[in-house]
């Protein structure tokens, strides 16, 4: 059984020293047998198992002691107390170029830092292209790196750890630096490391935490207050962060209700557009050499977003009736094509998105080699928090359980949202109606 444990800590402790005043750092040096420091505990009495393959988030406060607990674990911190067992190489990704030395190269941090997390000269030598395509910054990896960008920073030193083979990646909030497309591209590779690796998320962001690990542990004035489902501890520590700020408890009900016809345009829609939360949108362009897969029997050509006279958007609004346009071309005969997209946040969550197929399944239709089709989508577009996000959009044939992938474009398209009123959940609804009423006049006869 303990092959299986990756972290295992009992008791874990870690404390730092606190002197009111300088001087008295040298009387303590001096005078050994008497106390002039506060004692102040990061963590303390931390008791934690997490088993090989697992994903685990960790939410908490600032100051609570996460990043104090993942420095132990990625051994740049040793504890005071307790003890801590950890199998398998480490990559920590806790600030990003953190290691780096400013004057060096990229080339040479890259070589500096590979070594650091355990590779040989030999294995460097071996995946140094690897990592600089990764990376994407191209010819500035042989300058100085205090001339990079933050963003350049976490570029290069993600590519490295990724391709340090480690048994256990730890992210912590990592991922707010750099654009959309290499947010993506992270994302990407975190979810294929969680297939076999052991990850440990941080993130202040409940609903990447939920969707993300399999579990989470809730870390609260250095101690361990609450482990289990992610669902159900990212609940119980939102319950807690708004009982600290509001000074009430909330809690969770409702039931179902029968759908209502949909109103022609959000009840508060002008509203917004004349105020500082309007939902604006600024797409880029279709990238064609976008990250891609599949087996090739098509292509998809193009994507866009269209209004209600046809015309290509380059800026969207939330609320607004839109129309995504996906062209495609059929390299050999398609029967039964499925045209498909994905709308996805920064962190790589599906957000919403939908295909062809329930609308074709009784009469499937069918396109000859070098015909081309488009599949469009029309929908209301719902108001989206600020932030960067990206469609995925995809060309299948066959069934929703048995296809063929011929197609699959990750960021097809990127876009940008400035500003927005929604400050919880992922999306915000466009709402046919809100209202505040005494009980009496609800009680009236209509």
């Amino acid at each position: 059984m303990l092959s299986e444990v990756a972290i295992q800590a009992s008791g874990l402790g870690k404390a730092y020293l606190i002197y009111d005043k300088p001087q008295d750092r040298l009387k303590q040096m001096i005078l050994r047998w008497r106390r002039y420091y506060r004692e102040y505990w990061a963590v303390q009495d931390v008791d934690l198992t997490i088993r090989r393959g697992e994903t685990v988030g960790i939410v908490g406060r600032n100051g609570s002691g996460k990043s104090t607990l993942l420095q132990m674990i990625a051994g740049t911190l040793q504890p005071n107390s307790g003890s801590l067992s950890v199998c398998g190489r480490v990559a920590p990704l806790l600030e990003l170029g953190a290691g780096f030395n400013p004057e060096f190269t990229g080339r040479e941090n890259v070589r500096l830092s590979a070594t650091v997390l355990g590779l040989s000269q030999q294995q460097i030598d071996e995946r140094y292209d690897g990592i600089v395509a990764f990376s994407g910054i191209g010819e500035f990896v042989e300058q100085p790196v205090k001339t990079y960008s933050s963003g350049m920073f976490a570029r290069l030193a993600f590519a490295v750890a990724a391709h340090v083979d480690a048994d256990i990646l730890i992210v912590d909030e990592t991922l707010s630096v750099g654009d959309a497309a290499f947010t993506q591209k992270c994302m990407r590779y975190i979810r294929k490391f969680k297939e076999n690796g052991t990850l440990l998320f941080v993130s202040h962001d409940a609903a990447a935490v939920t969707s993300l690990c399999d579990r989470a542990i809730w870390i609260d004035k250095g101690r361990l207050r609450e482990e289990g489902a992610a669902k159900d501890v990212c609940l119980a520590y939102q319950a807690s962060l708004r009982h600290e700020t509001d000074g009430e408890a909330f809690s969770i009900s409702g039931r179902r209700r029968e759908a209502r016809s949909p109103a022609k345009r959000d009840v508060r829609h002008e509203i917004l557009k004349a105020s500082d939360k309007r939902n604006v949108m600024e797409v880029f362009e279709f990238d064609p050499d976008a990250p891609s897969f599949g087996a090739g029997g098509g292509r998809i050509e193009s994507v866009r977003f269209l209004d209600h006279a046809g015309n290509e958007l380059n800026v969207l609004e939330g609320g607004e009736d839109v129309t995504l346009e996906i062209t495609c071309l059929a390299k050999r005969s398609i029967h039964a094509p499925i045209v498909g997209f994905l709308v996805r946040d920064r962190l790589g969550q599906n957000l919403f998105g939908d295909n062809t197929y329930l609308t074709y399944a009784q009469a499937p239709l069918a396109f000859a080699d070098g015909e081309r089709f488009v599949a469009s989508f029309a929908f209301r577009m719902p108001y989206l928090p600020a932030g960067d996000y990206a469609v995925a959009t995809a060309l299948a044939q066959g069934s929703q359980r048995d296809h063929v992938q011929h197609h699959w474009v990750d960021e097809a398209l990127i876009f940008h949202c400035a500003g927005s009123h929604v400050t919880h959940g992922l999306i915000g609804l466009p709402m046919q109606d809100i209202t505040i009423s005494t009980a009496q006049e609800m009680a009236k006869p209509a």
